[in-house]
C-alpha cells in the first residue's frame, strides 16, 4: 500500500510506516491544499496530514484510493468529517498526547502576559533598565484569582488542576456535566456569560465549530472584566482579532496571551504592536517528547485502519461500522 505524508514529521512516525507500506514524505516548502493536494493523493491509500491541509468537501470528492486520513492533532476542524464520512474515508486524531504540554504552554503564557516577562526581557535587552523602583512594571497577581476555562475537556482540565497550585478559584462551561472535576478540583460548572462577568483570567480549551466561531466578540469582550486577561491555545478563529484589538486598546480587558491566530500563520497586525500582549506561534503541542508521541499515534491510527484494525482515534466510527 502507500501513503503519504504531508508534511516533515518527526522520525518515530516515519519509521513505523515504511516498516509496513511505500511512503511518500512531501518536500515542499508550503501545505498542500486543493488540487495540489489531491494531486498527490492520486494512487495513496492512506495520508497523515497536518493541522494546515484543508480537506474540505470538494477535495474529498475528487479521492478515489484514499481510505484514511490520519490528522497529527487533536483538532480536526481542517477536515470536512461528514464528507470524509459519506466516501468511507475514515478520519483519526491524536488526543490525550498533547493535553500536558498544551497546558503548560497556557499557564506560560498567562504568567508572561500579567507579570509583564516579554516586557522586562525587551528592557533589559535594550539597556533600558534604569534601577528598581516601587511603581516599576507593575503586573498583576494570580493568587486566589478566579479563572474561567471555556471548553473542559482534556487540556482544560490540565489547565483547572495546574490552577490549584494558584489556589485559584475555578469556572467553567462544558456541553456536559464533569461531576469528577468539580467533586477533584472543586471547579463550578457555569453559563458562558457568567464565565465572562466573574472571571479575572479565561482560557480557551474549545474545539472550533460552527457553535464556537468568534465565540469572543465584541459583546463577549465588552462583558469581560477590564482587569480580565483572555489565553487561547485552542483554535484562532474562536476569536474575533479585530474585536480583540479593539478591546486591547480601548482598555476593556487587560491583556491576552496568543498560541493561535484567526487567519495563521498572520497575527492581525493591532496585535503586534500592544505590549499587553504576548504571541507564540502555535507552539502548545512542540515540545519533542509530545511530537514525538503525535507522530506515532498518528502513525499507528493509519496503520491500523489500513490493516483492518479500529484505530484507537477514530473521530467517525459510524465508517468503521459500516465497512466492518
Amino acid at each position: 500500500m502507500n501513503v503519504l505524508v504531508t508534511w516533515r514529521i518527526p522520525d518515530t512516525g516515519i519509521r513505523l510506516l515504511e516498516e509496513q507500506f511505500n511512503v511518500t514524505v512531501y518536500q515542499g516548502n508550503a501545505p498542500l491544499n486543493g488540487s495540489s493536494l489531491v494531486q498527490q493523493l492520486e494512487g495513496m491509500d492512506g495520508v497523515l496530514a497536518i493541522f494546515h491541509n484543508r480537506f474540505t468537501r470538494e477535495v474529498i470528492e475528487q479521492l478515489t484510493t484514499v481510505k484514511v486520513i490520519a490528522n497529527m492533532a487533536v483538532g480536526y476542524d481542517n477536515i470536512d468529517v461528514a464528507a470524509a464520512t459519506e466516501k468511507g474515508i475514515c478520519v483519526t486524531n491524536t488526543p490525550g498526547v498533547l493535553t500536558e504540554a498544551t497546558a503548560d504552554l497556557a499557564w506560560a503564557l498567562l504568567l508572561a502576559v500579567t507579570r509583564r516577562v516579554v516586557e522586562g526581557d525587551q528592557v533589559m535587552r535594550q539597556d533600558r533598565f534604569k534601577g528598581w523602583d516601587p511603581l516599576y512594571m507593575l503586573g498583576t497577581e494570580l493568587y486566589g484569582k478566579t479563572i474561567g476555562i471555556v471548553g473542559m475537556g482534556r487540556i482544560g482540565t490540565a489547565v483547572a488542576r495546574r490552577s490549584k497550585g494558584w489556589d485559584m478559584t475555578i469556572l467553567f462551561t462544558s456541553r456536559t456535566p464533569k461531576p469528577e472535576v468539580e467533586t477533584a478540583l472543586g471547579a463550578r460548572r457555569v453559563d458562558f456569560t457568567t464565565l465572562l462577568q466573574e472571571a479575572d483570567i479565561i482560557s480557551v480549551h474549545t474545539p472550533l465549530t460552527e457553535e464556537t466561531y468568534h465565540l469572543f466578540d465584541r459583546k463577549a469582550f465588552q462583558t469581560m472584566r477590564k482587569t480580565a486577561y483572555l489565553i487561547n491555545t485552542a483554535r484562532g478563529p474562536v476569536v474575533d482579532e479585530e474585536a480583540l484589538v479593539e478591546a486591547l486598546k480601548s482598555g476593556k480587558i487587560a491583556g491576552a496571551g496568543l498560541d493561535v491566530f484567526e487567519r495563521e500563520p498572520l497575527a492581525h497586525p493591532g496585535l503586534k504592536v500592544l505590549p499587553n500582549v504576548v504571541m507564540t506561534p502555535h507552539i502548545g503541542s512542540a515540545t519533542h517528547e509530545t511530537r514525538n508521541r503525535m507522530a506515532e499515534m498518528a502513525a499507528r491510527n493509519l496503520i491500523d485502519c489500513l490493516q483492518g484494525k479500529r484505530p484507537a482515534a477514530l473521530v467517525n466510527p459510524e465508517v468503521w461500522n459500516k465497512t466492518n
